[in-house]
């Protein structure tokens, strides 16, 4: 039993998406894993945060930006769905963004972005890829179910990056999955307090995501897949001669993330 995460440069658009259900197939087919945590789009997440600082500055260039990552959406959608599914499903879609939307224009109006605002609007990067990866697996014939991690991460109110309550959490996890048995299509990144208001667990959160939930359940593997061949001697953006690193232990990993890497996110 393992459970997946795909980051955002996995699935930045319809073809990488496509890429993502093939390499999900193989797996599926075994009945092996029981999750799959997506983060945002590429980028959506540094484009949120980009235009929530425009509108809270009364910059109306938020508007254009907030139209260019709806488009930015819809087209994925309308690249990877059928005709049919979109007309049934793409109202949930636009809901969200409608959603989004009018937070904006609150923050706009009131010139105010407090932590626990720009938690809420971060969160939908990770609300609409999830929405449309889960109905392009259904149109794969991959049945599964959509989950809001918000449902069972519980945290505290440390917006930006929340502490997580893991007795709380733990025990929603492991009373969820044994109610769902159909693979689980998850949020990654975002979570929410005693008080039901959204939190996130700070930027690569949906690897610490991915590793809540394994731990919770006891799964054989985590996988985490990205767009580099494992660990690699230095970025491979900046070195060009930089290699994967064969063996490492989790005291090498550990300090490689809290010096910077951001192959390992530290929690």
């Amino acid at each position: 039993m393992k459970i997946l995460k795909f980051g955002g440069s996995s699935i930045r658009d319809a073809e990488r998406i496509k890429n993502v259900i093939n390499i999900v197939k193989n797996d599926f087919k075994n009945n092996n894993i029981v999750g799959i945590v997506f983060s945002a789009f590429q980028g959506v997440t540094d484009d949120l945060l980009s235009l929530s600082m425009m509108a809270a500055d009364r910059n109306e260039l938020y508007v254009s930006e907030f139209l260019k990552i709806k488009e930015r959406h819809l087209k994925v959608s309308a690249d990877l769905l059928s005709a049919k599914t979109r007309l049934k499903t793409e109202s949930s879609i636009l809901s969200l963004l409608d959603e989004l939307e009018e937070i904006l224009k609150g923050v706009y109006l009131i010139k105010e972005l407090s932590a626990k605002t720009l938690d809420f609007i971060l969160s939908f990067g990770e609300l609409l890829s999830n929405a449309i990866i889960s109905l392009a697996f259904l149109e794969s014939k991959i049945e599964n179910e959509l989950l809001d991690a918000r449902e069972i991460i519980i945290t505290d109110r440390n917006f930006g990056s929340a502490r997580v309550f893991f007795d709380d959490t733990d025990k929603n996890i492991i009373n969820y999955f044994k109610h769902h048995k159909k693979l689980q299509i998850i949020t990654g990144y975002i979570a929410s307090t005693s008080q039901k208001e959204t939190s996130t667990l700070g930027r690569g959160g949906s690897d610490y995501t991915v590793s809540i939930i394994g731990a919770a359940l006891e799964v054989e593997i985590i996988e985490i897949w990205t767009d580099v061949n494992g660990v690699l001697t230095a970025d491979p953006k900046k070195v060009r001669d930089a290699f994967s690193i064969s063996n490492m232990d989790y005291e090498e990993a550990m300090e490689l993330s809290h010096f910077g890497a951001k192959v390992i996110y530290p929690p």
